[in-house]
C-alpha cells in the first residue's frame, strides 16, 4: 500500500491528484461525494482487482457506439490506444485495456509502461497511479507468469453518467477548459490459465475520465475511484 511521502516526487503525486479532482470536478458536478475520494492522498482505483494466482490475464475487444473498436496491438500485444475524438468509443478501449494482460507475452513493467502511453501529454491532468494501481504487482505477475495466466475482456456498454450529462446540460461551457469527460464502462474479463483453458469470467465496471480536446485525439486522464452510473 502507498505511504505518504514526504520527499518532493511524493508532494508532486499530491497536488496532480488533487488536481485531477478538480478538473474531474467541473464537469461532474452533481457528484457531490466522488470530491473526497478525488482529492484524497490515499485514493484507490475503480473496481478492478487482479486476479488471484490460480486466474489468467490479458487481451482485448471492445465495441464502439458505431460498431467493433479495439485497441491497436503491437507485435507483442500490448494494447496501443486507438486515434478517436470520441470519448466514449475511447473510454470503451481503455477499459478493455485496463481489463487484459498476458503473463505469458510481456512482463509487468512493459504492460505498465504501455498502458502510461494511453494517458493525456498534459502531466497537469495526467493522474499515472490511478492507471499503475490497475495493474498487478511484480509480485503477483511473477506468480500468475509461472501458470502462464491471462485475461481477455470484452465491453458491452459505455456511457457518460447521469450526473456528467445534467451537469454538461446546466453549465456547457464548463468542460472547454480541460475537456474532460466522464465515460462508465460496462463488460466482462474472462480468465484463464495452463491447465484450465475455460477459466472463468466476471463481470467488471469502471468510471474513467478521458480528455478528448477538439485538436487532437482522445487520451486518458486516469480512472475514477468509484463507479458512476
Amino acid at each position: 500500500m502507498a505511504q505518504h511521502s514526504t520527499h518532493p516526487g511524493g508532494a508532486s503525486r499530491v497536488r496532480r491528484r488533487a488536481l485531477l479532482g478538480t478538473v474531474v470536478l467541473v464537469v461532474l458536478i452533481a457528484l457531490a461525494g466522488l470530491a473526497a475520494y478525488l482529492t484524497r492522498d490515499g485514493r484507490g482505483p475503480a473496481k478492478t482487482p487482479a486476479p488471484p494466482s490460480s486466474s489468467p490475464t490479458a487481451s482485448s475487444s471492445p465495441a464502439s457506439p458505431s460498431g467493433p473498436l479495439t485497441p491497436l496491438t503491437s507485435r507483442r500485444a500490448l494494447p496501443v490506444p486507438p486515434r478517436t475524438h470520441d470519448p466514449i468509443a475511447f473510454g470503451k478501449a481503455a477499459a478493455a485495456a485496463l481489463w487484459s494482460y498476458d503473463t505469458r507475452a510481456y512482463a509487468q513493467p512493459e504492460l505498465r509502461r504501455a498502458l502510461r502511453g494511453w494517458l493525456t501529454t498534459e502531466a497537469k491532468y495526467a493522474d499515472p497511479a490511478s492507471v499503475d494501481k490497475v495493474v498487478p504487482s511484480a509480485v503477483l505477475w511473477k506468480e500468475m507468469a509461472a501458470n502462464g495466466q491471462f485475461a481477455t475482456a470484452k465491453v458491452y456498454e459505455g456511457h457518460f453518467p447521469n450526473a456528467f450529462t445534467r451537469a454538461l446540460q446546466e453549465e456547457p461551457g464548463a468542460i472547454t477548459q480541460a475537456y474532460v469527460y466522464a465515460v462508465t464502462v460496462s463488460g466482462k474479463q474472462s480468465l484463464a490459465w495452463k491447465g484450465s483453458p475455460a477459466g472463468g469470467a466476471e463481470s467488471r465496471s469502471t468510471t474513467l475520465a478521458v480528455q478528448c480536446r477538439p485538436d487532437r485525439p482522445c487520451a486518458l486522464v486516469g480512472v475514477m475511484p468509484s463507479v458512476a452510473p
